[in-house]
């Protein structure tokens, strides 16, 4: 198992401006092999997909290539792989769709831990319909959402359980095969958002046991859009609102309008670029994918210690990510300083660590920080042992009186 993280910084041209980014939560930088990636499809002949003329047969190609590169990421079928804009519009649209077979008094539950994303597209549904709003809560001390905490709220009128595979703000992620399980034991579906997690850990949608589970390229080294995974079988079942021309084939019944076909030629080289982290890796692309993640993980630890140890030497600071399973994410405030402040500090030094509650509105106000959130520290791919020594220095450096 080999992690170069040398070889792996040099196919980012971002990071040749020297700025140390722990913003990967909230989008990575993009490696060369993507940007090329984008510019070759941008250059060749492109359509809307056909299989007569070149940019037809381009575009079909590019389309095809990514539902594979995805299920391969995802552990999932082609067919099952949908194309869009954002995870936002994904569950916007998918609890829109869904809500047409609820009834008043249905039950929907959504927690604490999730980005707003996950939450309010279900509860405007919900509220539309006549159906009940359940909210599964969390510890706020250890940051945990556990299986009982869902139990706590399930019923049998309960349609849908939508939870985070991984908290955005806090890193934590919930045993979801174990909360999917409860939701398919009253008859709910189980809607998962992903987009933290799929960064850090190898999805296996089978093994996750979500009925839907939706995520977004630009997190793990991809363009703009977002992808939602689910069985074919189960997409089959659902009636989007659609123009009347277009397909009613799955999955293109629910991907609205013509795909962004260099940013699927983009994704596609993300996976490849991830499939790559470890280059002793062999065999298919979700075996090396599983390599690649297994270094990841690997390295992440490393830098996640090294974090640990440095703001264990600080005085002032407040860590609110403790659960026992979490991506390498943690949310600090600081006694006497303003987590703003902060990020604006870092900045000057090149060290770019955000502040705020990043839509995770809920997730905040739980730990008891309003709307106000804290100063996120997240790791990618490419960072380095370097770029933590220079967060550490200019946290002690804010920090020193």
């Amino acid at each position: 198992m080999t992690y170069d993280i040398t070889a792996i910084r040099s196919q980012f041209p971002a990071l040749a401006a020297g700025t140390a980014h722990f913003d990967g939560p909230g989008g990575t930088q993009t490696p060369q092999p993507v940007i090329r990636a984008i510019a070759d499809a941008m250059s060749r002949p492109l359509s809307n997909r056909g299989r007569i003329a070149p940019g037809e047969r381009n575009a079909d190609a590019i389309v095809t290539g990514a539902r594979r590169a995805m299920a391969d990421l995802l552990g999932a079928d082609p067919t099952g792989v949908v194309f869009g804009r954002s995870a936002t519009q994904f569950t916007y649209d998918f609890s829109r769709t869904l809500a047409k077979t609820w009834r008043p008094g249905d039950e929907v539950i959504v927690t604490r831990l999730d980005h707003d994303a996950n939450i309010r597209p279900w509860v405007q549904a919900a509220e539309q319909v006549g159906a009940i709003v359940r909210w599964a809560e969390f510890d706020p001390t250890t940051g945990e959402l556990t299986p009982d905490d869902i139990r706590a709220v399930l019923s049998e009128r309960t349609r849908i359980v939508a939870v985070t595979a991984a908290s955005n703000l806090i890193g934590t992620r919930p045993a979801v095969p174990e909360i999917a399980r409860l939701a398919h034991g009253v008859g709910a579906l189980c809607y998962v958002d992903g987009v933290h997690y799929a960064a850090h850990s190898l999805v296996d949608l089978e093994q996750l046991g979500a009925d839907f589970f939706v995520c977004s390229a630009y997190k793990f080294l991809g363009p703009h859009h977002g992808v939602l995974a689910a069985r074919p079988e189960l997409l089959h079942t659902l009636r989007p609102d659609k123009l009347l021309p277009s397909t009613d084939e799955v999955p293109e019944r629910f991907e609205l309008g013509t795909l962004p076909y260099e940013f699927l030629a983009g994704t596609t080289a993300a996976v490849d670029f991830l499939a790559g982290l470890d280059p002793d890796a062999t065999g298919t692309r979700r075996e090396r994918l599983n390599a690649a993640f297994t270094a990841l993980e690997g390295h992440e630890d490393v830098l996640r210690n090294q974090l640990d140890k440095g703001l264990s030497a600080l005085d002032g600071i407040t860590i609110h990510s403790h659960a026992a399973d979490r991506t390498p994410t943690l949310l600090l405030t600081f006694d006497h300083h303003s987590t703003t402040d902060a990020y604006a500090f870092l900045a000057q030094r090149g060290v770019h660590a955000p502040a705020g509650s990043f839509y995770a509105l809920e997730t905040s106000r739980h730990l008891g920080l309003g709307d106000t959130g804290g100063l996120r520290i997240g790791l990618a791919p490419y960072n380095s042992t370097e770029d933590v020594d220079r967060l550490l220095t200019g946290l002690s450096e804010f920090l020193t009186p």
